[in-house]
């Protein structure tokens, strides 16, 4: 019987092992993951499928997440919008998160998740909507307008270097760059 292995070709399996900061181990286990969110009958081509974003937030690593919607969103290359997973956005998307990648790729994609209007800043509104993601959206946990707007304040303070009132890319990997726990807590591991 053949594993995982024999359902990707070898050439593939060596691509993808220099395209991503993920081991052998690691790629044929995120095979093994990716088929299984697959009907039965959809698992020998995996390889070739889209899984919906539905059957991807059920994996308990995603589950508890609360960007899980923003990391479909970015790692999707789905041309109908609809956030669903080839197996190589899968492989991109646990790559980013695995120990190997280094900060610069990693706090590249925590700027595209937190960039919820994909403008290519986070502005007060998306500030806004990243607090809300961590804070929970209860009413026992959403802060009031002025613990809003002062934790706005202080993070554009602390962030915002030119002084624009937005926090770029660059802002925002210097501001990660001098928080030595990022990369180790930016991670799903399977």
């Amino acid at each position: 019987m053949g594993g995982s292995a024999s359902l990707i070709p070898r050439d593939l399996l060596g691509e993808y092992q220099e395209l991503t900061f993920l081991s052998k181990q690691e790629i044929l286990l995120a095979y093994k993951r990716f088929s299984e969110l697959l009907p039965k009958e959809e698992r020998e081509s995996a390889i070739s499928a889209r899984v919906p974003k539905s059957h991807i937030l059920t994996l308990p690593e995603l589950r508890a997440n609360p960007f899980q919607h923003r990391i479909c969103h970015v790692f999707s290359t789905s041309e109908t919008g609809d956030d669903s997973m080839s197996f190589e956005d899968f492989l991109d998307m646990l790559s980013v998160f695995s120990d190997s990648a280094t900060s610069d790729i990693k706090s590249h994609y925590a700027f595209r998740i937190f960039d919820f209007d994909e403008d290519g800043i986070l502005d007060r509104k998306d500030l806004e909507q990243l607090v809300n993601c961590l804070t929970g959206q209860g009413e026992e946990s959403r802060l009031s307008s002025a613990e809003m707007e002062q934790l706005i304040q202080n993070i554009l303070e602390e962030s915002d270097i030119d002084k624009d009132g937005t926090i770029n890319l660059s802002e925002f990997q210097h501001v990660v760059s001098r928080s030595p726990d990022f990369a180790s807590s930016f991670k799903i591991v399977l």
